[in-house]
């Protein structure tokens, strides 16, 4: 019988200093996996490695722009230096721009957020998989959205950037799936997250909207999304690859 667990596994998180990053990097380590957690925002990086040690876990943090090559090869190499290979990845790193409608989007808010959430990913895959290659396998998940299978108002950019998410996950997959490496994509829907807040910061009215228009009446919570990308990792989901799972509280299914 397998179980959800991850001993003795070596894992890498993006966009592991807050949110669904953080608390899958903490269950990660609670899983039994030594982690590298990366985000370009140092200061919440360590936190969520203090987090790690102070239960007893094993981590290090590594501060990275995953839409800098130089800055993913790096991150890839440390751990790898620091751990002797990497089995799983976690490419959560994403930022969400300014709430527009696609006329009013900036150049630059468009190169910024493609950069992070597509380059970004895709850098990130890129290193991972020849790692993985040299060492026999490995898997790879990376963060979606509902945004990724959906139109979103006012959110076009961010919205196109996680629907190729998905078509990259899904490409790679079938490019990969016979050298031992799988790839999928977790989706989520709207989690009660940093990122959010602060749109919800911005636009107040959508708090109690948003949690009208999802089935179970709420948000998610990240370690919900954490569970679902544990499952994914582990030996549990060993025939599960190219797969975009939502994890949306039914979302989609309106």
């Amino acid at each position: 019988m397998t179980t959800l667990q991850l001993t003795d596994k070596i894992a890498l998180v993006t966009g592991g200093a807050s949110g669904i990053g953080r608390a899958t990097a903490v269950l990660f380590a609670q899983s039994g996996a030594k982690v590298a957690v990366a985000d370009i925002d140092a200061t919440g990086g360590e936190e969520t490695v203090e987090m790690i040690t102070a239960q007893g876990g094993e981590a290090f943090f590594i501060q990275t722009d995953v839409s800098q090559s130089a800055a993913v090869q790096r991150m890839i190499n440390e751990t790898v230096a620091r751990y002797g290979r990497l089995d799983c990845a976690f490419n959560n790193a994403g930022i969400e721009g300014a709430i527009r409608r696609t006329a009013d989007v900036t150049e630059e808010d468009f190169d910024r957020i493609t950069a992070v959430n597509l380059k970004g990913v895709w850098l990130c895959m890129k290193y991972e998989i020849r790692q993985m290659l040299a060492q026999g396998g490995g898997v790879i998940v990376n963060t979606a959205s509902v945004a990724g299978l959906v139109g979103t108002h006012s959110m076009p950019v961010y919205g196109a950037s996680k629907h190729a998410v998905v078509g990259l996950t899904k490409s790679a997959a079938v490019e990969y799936g016979r050298k031992n490496i799988r790839i999928n994509a977790v989706c989520p829907s709207v989690i009660n997250t940093p990122m959010v807040q602060r749109g919800f910061t911005e636009f107040p009215q959508f708090i109690e909207a948003t949690k009208r228009l999802n089935p179970m009446r709420r948000l998610g919570e990240p370690e919900e999304v954490a569970q679902a990308v544990l499952w994914l990792c582990s030996d549990a989901a060993s025939f599960t690859n190219g797969a975009a799972l939502t994890v949306d509280g039914g979302f989609t299914a309106q």
